[in-house]
Order: C-alpha cells, then sequence, then structure tokens
C-alpha cells in the first residue's frame, strides 16, 4: 500500500508536475517568437502545429496532474484517523493541523493546492484553444499573443507555487 501511494504521489508531482512546468518554457518561447519579421512562410508553417501541438499537451498534463491530487493523492492526505489515535504521523493533515508550526502548510498551503492550483489547467487550455482557433493568423496579431503569454504565464505561476506547497507538505508529513 505504501509503494502504491509514494508511486502515485511521484506521478502527481515530480512526473506530470515536472513536465508541466518544463513544457512551459516551450511554450513561452514558441509563442514569444512567432513574429512575422523572424519567420519566413515556411516556418511559420512548421512552428505553428508544433506550437499547437505543446500547448494541448501541456494542457492535457496540467489536468492530468490535477485530477490525479485530486481524486487520487489527495484523499489519502485527508484520512481521518481513528477516534483516540495520538500518533498522527500516518494522517499528514491531521498531523500539520496538529502542530501549530506546521498547521499554516495545510491552512494556506493545501488550501492553494486544492483550490487555486485548478487555474492552471483552465488557463493552459484557453492557451491551447486560442492556439487552436487563430493558429498562423498569431504571427499577425501580437494583441492575441502578449494576453496568451499572461495566461500561460499565470498558470506557470499558480501551478510552480502548487508544486512548491506540495514539496513543502510532502517534506512535513508525507503520505504513507
Amino acid at each position: 500500500m505504501q509503494l502504491e501511494r509514494e508511486t502515485w504521489t511521484v506521478i502527481h508531482g515530480m512526473v506530470l508536475g515536472a513536465l508541466f512546468l518544463l513544457a512551459f518554457a516551450g511554450g513561452i518561447a514558441g509563442l514569444w517568437s512567432l513574429k512575422s519579421r523572424y519567420l519566413t512562410a515556411e516556418g511559420i508553417a512548421e512552428r505553428t502545429p508544433r506550437l499547437l501541438i505543446g500547448a494541448w499537451g501541456m494542457a492535457i498534463v496540467a489536468w492530468l496532474t490535477v485530477f490525479t491530487g485530486t481524486w487520487i493523492v489527495y484523499p489519502w492526505y485527508r484520512a481521518r484517523p481513528p477516534d483516540g489515535t495520538v500518533d498522527l504521523a500516518g494522517y499528514p493533515r491531521y498531523f500539520l493541523l496538529d502542530n501549530p508550526a506546521l498547521s499554516a502548510l495545510h491552512t494556506f498551503g493545501m488550501e492553494w493546492k486544492e483550490h487555486l492550483a485548478w487555474l492552471a489547467p483552465m488557463l493552459a487550455t484557453s492557451v491551447a484553444f486560442v492556439i487552436l482557433y487563430y493558429g498562423s493568423q498569431l504571427v499577425r496579431r501580437q494583441e492575441l499573443r502578449w494576453p496568451l503569454m499572461s495566461a500561460f504565464t499565470l498558470a506557470f505561476a499558480a501551478a510552480g507555487v502548487a508544486g512548491l506547497f506540495g514539496a513543502l507538505i510532502t517534506k512535513a508529513a508525507p503520505v504513507n
């Protein structure tokens, strides 16, 4: 059972979460460099599908990250200890709340992960939809690229903060 939990925790945070954060660099660079002065017609034709695939890949990975966190890892985190349990080490939520020095990891950190981390896949999906809709027109539409880069950056920030809190929470109270 512990190996299964550790495996899912690694898949959620280190594999999917890291893939999302790494994909950000490619996505933002692709949007930034999508300028007519940098590209020939052939370059635009080659770069646009790659940007589209990368954006959808990033969105899918973001959704998989929040799904595995919400419906696989989080229930283990919040498991209620039996009445009278003294050693709360196997019950991360209650362990953190019982320790005044660590309680903020739950009251702020886990709240961020539970709620605000959902912004990352929503924003990444919205960027992917706009790239799908406008495609190569984005080369000429700088007024669209800046909001897309902003949305990508907000998605990255939401996921990055969630990942940081996840690492801190796991360090203080691992899911056993």
